[in-house]
């Protein structure tokens, strides 16, 4: 083969090489569930309700697009994950909430907490909106893991975002109020933990707050559901319950409650499938002597957390319950 035709292979192969990695750095995602698409789904019935916006209140500092751990030899190369974290101004140790974002466990990103993030923060509670790695880039319990890593992350940089290490509470918004209660639920599960970032720290919560997010997949109202193969439970768990009841039982966060487990703060609409399981867990909880709060919005409104005028009532009752309970 003469050398002129050597090199154009080469050059060929090394250009494909190249061309194949920034393919499959690619990372897929399903961007339906945002605060304006669930606007236009919802304004008819509701009328009058209003996004509710990023805007940094006075005394409050932020940190975005911080990484938290970084994801070695992925399908997708070296994977980070990042945080937004809210701070007061005011020097001292407040105490600190990861607020895990809804959609499915398939689409949403962390921006759909920060309104609400931004309010407690300038109640005096740091706040983390954490990333997480959705079903089309890794199915359960990916983001069990990468939930927990955060949290460690978060005792790891305690002084420097002014967190109290003793004071870290999770909340959560449907799939996201799942992932919290499943979080919460299993501390000090090893199996749990997952096995990157900041390992030598604590991921135990001390306070748990579901926003309309299943606690038992098992429960009739969410069991009895139609769902097509490719419903969102369904794709993330990895089959259907009749394929893969083990795992359906493992994500309920309400198989890994004890006499140990601590607070939760239920705040629901007016679908009460999304509360699947809720009922019984509260009973187990007052057999216990754990403390559990209920509120319900009954309006038929599932994203109620993402507008006003529901905005501001949910953050009051997710403070209330922190300060009620955190500073114990």
């Amino acid at each position: 083969m003469r050398f002129d035709k050597i090199i154009f292979v080469l050059i060929f192969f090394l250009c494909f090489q190249i061309w194949a990695q920034k393919t499959v750095s690619v990372i897929p995602r399903d961007t339906s569930f945002t605060a304006a698409n669930e606007f236009k789904k919802n304004l008819r019935h509701f009328p009058d309700i209003k996004v509710a916006k990023d805007i940094l209140p006075a005394g409050v500092v932020e940190h975005r697009q911080i990484i938290y751990t970084t994801l070695k030899n992925t399908p997708f190369g070296d994977r980070d994950l990042h945080v937004d974290v809210f701070s007061p101004k005011k020097s001292g140790k407040y105490p600190a909430l990861i607020m895990v974002h809804g959609g499915g466990w398939r689409s949403g990103d962390k921006s759909l907490q920060i309104p609400m993030a931004q309010k407690l923060a300038a109640k005096g509670i740091v706040t983390v909106c954490v990333e997480y790695q959705l079903s089309m880039e890794a199915k359960y319990p990916a983001a069990v893991f990468n939930i927990k890593s955060a949290v460690r992350w978060m005792r790891a940089n305690a002084e420097k975002y002014h967190i109290d290490p003793n004071k870290i509470a999770i909340s959560g918004c449907s799939a996201g109020g799942q992932l919290a209660m499943l979080v919460g639920l299993t501390n000090g599960v090893q199996s749990k933990e997952g096995d990157h970032g900041n390992l030598g720290f604590s991921s135990e919560i001390q306070a748990i707050v579901d926003i309309d997010g299943v606690v038992d997949f098992m429960a009739p109202s969410s069991l009895n559901l139609n769902r097509k193969p490719n419903s969102p439970d369904v794709e993330w768990l990895g089959g259907t319950f009749y394929e893969k009841p083990e795992i359906w039982k493992d994500a309920s966060g309400i198989f890994w409650a004890n006499e140990n487990s601590c607070p939760v703060l239920f705040i629901n609409s007016g679908f009460s499938r999304f509360h699947a399981g809720q009922d019984e867990l509260v009973g187990m909880m007052k057999e216990w002597g754990i403390y559990t709060e209920v509120h319900k919005f009954d309006v038929k409104m599932h994203p109620f957390w993402l507008f006003e005028p529901w905005v501001d009532p949910t953050v009051n009752y997710i403070y209330d319950f922190l300060i009620k309970n955190l500073n114990k």
